[in-house]
């Protein structure tokens, strides 16, 4: 039904951050420019994604979750409302190995709430609707 975190692995093994993948960094990089001095003379720089370090509760776990994340994956979370929403309404490419990872979970749990709150006979289902 939903894929499993092997074949998640394969499908993404191709970014060219692998960092980025070890968290929510929501499509943030390693970028790349030059330091300009004076003399003109240009040396090759790189700048990181601020990446922090939170714990996020999340409804559908009952939890919270430790997680490495972007500010932007943060200011993205809150405009969601919630850790379980971003997760599974964000784009698989912008999440990466462990945003899959926690969208499984989630999803995962879910079900698993919404299969615990079925009635389980003919006679819960009749004393439910009168």
């Amino acid at each position: 039904m939903f894929p499993s975190l092997p074949s998640l692995a394969a499908a993404v093994l191709s970014q060219p951050f692998k960092r980025s993948q070890l968290g929510l960094f929501h499509g943030k990089m390693k970028q790349y420019g030059n330091n300009v001095p004076f003399s003109k003379k240009k040396t090759r720089r790189t700048w990181l994604p601020n990446v922090q370090s939170k714990r996020l509760f999340s409804d559908a776990l009952g939890e919270n979750v430790k997680v490495k994340l972007t500010t932007r994956a943060l200011k993205t979370i809150k405009k969601y409302g919630g850790l379980d929403q971003y997760v599974l309404q964000t784009k698989s490419d912008l999440l990466g190995w462990e945003g899959m990872r926690l969208r499984v979970l989630v999803r995962e749990a879910q079900q698993r709430k919404l299969v615990d709150e079925a009635p389980s006979t003919s006679s819960d289902l009749i004393t439910a609707t009168t």
